[in-house]
């Protein structure tokens, strides 16, 4: 189940999550991105067995919370369970995102970017993640330019934005 929402991210109610996605309800969700010592993102290959974007490379985890869970208790209860990782996570920013995929598919979200530092070697649940990768930031940035093709379309969407936050807050 998802949380559906309206623009400002109020709760509207739930949806099964594949039936959101076939009418592309707006929905709440969330994406991790880990950083490490060397300003390198964590990402990770989504399993071949997934249902969308199967074997593609996107950020360290992403899904959506429960009922009555919170944004960060989701974050980090999902980046245990997919990377197998614990770090402490902090809100970064949120935006509304549409894509839509060849499948019919449409993730249309209300998506809360949240972030933290960690340094090591994640423990993968192979049911949901086939690789995972350190990535300069700024090789990635030219790569989802290059060479989009190897990456989900939320990855490309949610970036930029991520990309643009951190570099301005590196420069305040």
């Amino acid at each position: 189940m998802v949380i559906l929402v309206d623009e400002y991210d109020n709760p509207l109610g739930l949806m099964e999550k594949i039936r959101a996605h076939e009418k592309g309800f707006l929905h709440r969700a969330f994406s991790v991105f880990l950083i490490n010592d060397s300003n390198q993102l964590l990402i990770q290959r989504r399993a071949l067995n997934k249902y969308h974007s199967p074997g593609l490379w996107t950020n360290t985890c992403c899904s959506h919370p429960r009922d009555r869970e919170s944004i960060m208790e989701a974050a980090n209860r999902r980046l245990y369970e997919e990377m197998g990782i614990k770090a402490k996570l902090k809100p970064l920013l949120s935006f509304i995102y549409k894509a839509k995929f060849d499948n019919g598919l449409t993730e249309h979200e209300f998506d809360h970017v949240v972030y933290g530092k960690f340094d090591g070697e994640p423990n993968i649940n192979h049911d949901e993640v086939s690789d995972w990768n350190w990535q300069d930031i700024d090789f990635l940035k030219s790569d989802l330019v290059n060479n989009p093709i190897n990456y989900t379309a939320w990855f490309k969407i949610i970036f930029e934005e991520f990309y643009n936050k951190i570099k301005n807050e590196s420069n305040s």
